[in-house]
């Protein structure tokens, strides 16, 4: 507990540095293009653009049905790739972000707790460009803005939890075992698959045991409810009070295990130059 209470004090107390060095992440990372940080929303958007015509036109998905309403697919599915991009750019760019920076690291004096955030924060920058673009193609679609959108800021700030608690527990050991990087962007990119982005988990309703196995991954939890957001369909986090206790438990533990593990090894971080 110690060693959480420690890192949660490092990150606030370091903030101002973070979104420093975020934004100068993503000028550098840019710098050399024509377009420069126009590419950190126009590729996910042509991402999006691929999946829906495979998975919406080719196969000619019908609408999706979310607590009695149908919505298309293509904006059900916009909404759930925008959550997935920023978890998975902003996971695999903090879970090396550690090891990348060691020989700069060795030459600065700040925690190294804050080094997983600045690659967070720096997608995070993307993530709300998104969902303004978001929200625009949401008001010319017809699916006005209603007082359900409120809930959003929530899941935001759940999103951003979830992936720093995930990215301390990944950053530490990537930094001890390199492979675990590699073994990292297979696993995810598999995820992709299993997290309610191109398919709903209403067809598991035939096979309520998997379903509820599929329903532990906690990008589930956050897709639906950017998506009850989005459609004002319903106060999801308040209608599914068990599933959203489930989730700030493992939140939690998954913020514990990361900060002891980070705490215990960060220290020799140095000898792995």
């Amino acid at each position: 507990m110690k060693s959480m209470l420690n890192v949660l004090k490092e990150q606030i107390a370091h903030f101002y540095l973070v979104r420093r060095l975020s934004t100068y992440d993503v000028k550098s990372k840019n710098q050399n293009n024509y377009l420069g940080i126009v590419w950190e929303v126009l590729t996910p958007v042509i991402s999006i653009m691929i999946y829906w015509f495979v998975f919406g036109t080719l196969r000619q998905r019908a609408p999706i049905e979310m607590n009695g309403m149908e919505v298309p697919f293509f904006y059900w599915l916009f909404i759930g790739f925008i959550v997935w991009t920023f978890f998975y750019q902003a996971s695999i760019e903090a879970s090396k972000s550690i090891y990348t920076r060691l020989k700069m690291l060795s030459k600065m004096n700040f925690p190294l707790s804050v080094i997983p955030n600045i690659p967070i924060f720096s997608k995070f920058y993307t993530h709300i460009i998104m969902l303004v673009l978001a929200f625009i193609v949401f008001q010319i679609a017809g699916y006005y803005v209603s007082f359900y959108f409120v809930q959003l800021f929530y899941y935001i700030f759940a999103t951003y939890v979830l992936i720093y608690s995930f990215a301390l527990i990944t950053s530490t050991l990537s930094t001890l075992i390199r492979d675990v990087h590699l073994l990292l962007n297979s696993l995810l990119r598999m995820a992709l698959y299993l997290s309610g982005v191109l398919w709903p988990l209403s067809m598991l309703s035939d096979f309520p045991t998997l379903m509820i196995i599929m329903k532990l991954n906690p990008l589930v939890y956050l897709i639906e409810g950017y998506r009850a957001s989005f459609f004002g369909t319903e106060w999801f986090f308040i209608e599914n009070w068990e599933y959203t206790i489930y989730y700030w438990v493992l939140m939690f533990v998954m913020l514990l295990i990361g900060s002891v593990l980070h705490m215990k090894f960060r220290r020799n971080f140095i000898d792995y130059l």
